[in-house]
């Protein structure tokens, strides 16, 4: 076994690991002594394990990947494909709450303005639109799962209301964080308010679905990316708008929001999806 592990990269050690979790059987085990033999054959398999190991894949994923790759090797490719943009896209969350981490714990003014500096902020004006409503108390914890899901919902009614008019967004009513549940409101601007009124009172009661008219309104926003969106690095995002605003002598004119204008699947870690804004006065 010891010149098999030399020549396959791995430890005795971690060769009986792999034998337990079944990722690498040897071919024979002596009764007598225990010692296992391995074939030159599987020096490859071997060599695959390690190296998926390099990139810190869990051992099951390995087992799935390792006996995929001897059936389908571009189904095998995939797999990983897919394991490595998981990775990209939460190193790149991870940056990002390092950023904001670090301009926090500093205490320094500079490393606050470096910080905020990084979002641009800017002014839009949307014009007045009909939306498609669902709301809900909901922990930070539970927020991305349920904004994916009654934004779905939403743009599936829509169909049914001549179709979504603009980008979706959800308004914070109140703070949304691990201690204040809101609550916020997932909508989608639709063309029919007369079918959008149709449809949420079929919808409403399961899920708490409204319609109401949106004012029009100027916004101050920043753009940020897929990796940004998540919680806690979004609040610099939100507290760089708040700065501006206090910059200019301005104070929100209602409350807070993200509007998402990207496919949010196909997006990476470093596209941007999303504007986090506050309506101000015109």
């Amino acid at each position: 076994m010891g010149a098999f592990a030399a020549r396959a990269r791995l430890s005795p050690k971690a060769l009986r690991l792999y034998d337990r979790l079944g990722l690498l059987a040897p071919a024979h085990v002596d009764e007598t002594s225990g010692y296992r033999f391995y074939r030159p054959a599987q020096i490859e398999r071997a060599r695959l394990v390690a190296m998926l190991r390099q990139l810190d894949m869990p051992l099951a994923l390995i087992g799935e990947l390792v006996a995929l790759v001897e059936l389908d090797g571009p189904a095998a490719a995939g797999r990983l494909a897919a394991y490595w943009a998981d990775v990209e896209a939460r190193i790149a969350g991870q940056r990002t709450l390092a950023d904001y981490l670090r301009g926090r714990l500093s205490g320094r003014s500079s490393e606050m303005e470096e910080l905020y500096g990084k979002f641009v902020v800017e002014t839009v004006d949307v014009p007045e639109r009909v939306v498609l409503t669902q709301t809900r108390h909901t922990l930070a914890d539970e927020l991305p799962a349920w904004i994916g899901a009654s934004l779905g919902r939403l743009e599936a009614g829509a169909r049914e209301c001549g179709g979504v008019t603009a980008a979706p967004f959800v308004v914070y009513h109140s703070e949304v964080s691990m201690e204040s549940d809101g609550p916020a409101e997932s909508c989608v601007p639709v063309a029919d308010e007369a079918a959008a009124r149709a449809w949420a009172k079929a919808h409403g009661r399961a899920w708490e679905t409204a319609v109401r008219v949106e004012p029009a309104r100027r916004l101050a926003y920043t753009r940020i990316t897929k990796a940004q969106v998540a919680h806690p690095q979004i609040i610099a995002a939100f507290e760089a708008v708040e700065r501006w605003l206090a910059g200019q002598g301005m104070k929100p004119a209602g409350p807070c929001r993200e509007v998402y204008f990207a496919d949010w699947d196909a997006a990476g870690p470093d596209d941007a999806v999303c504007d986090i804004a506050f309506p101000i006065g015109s």
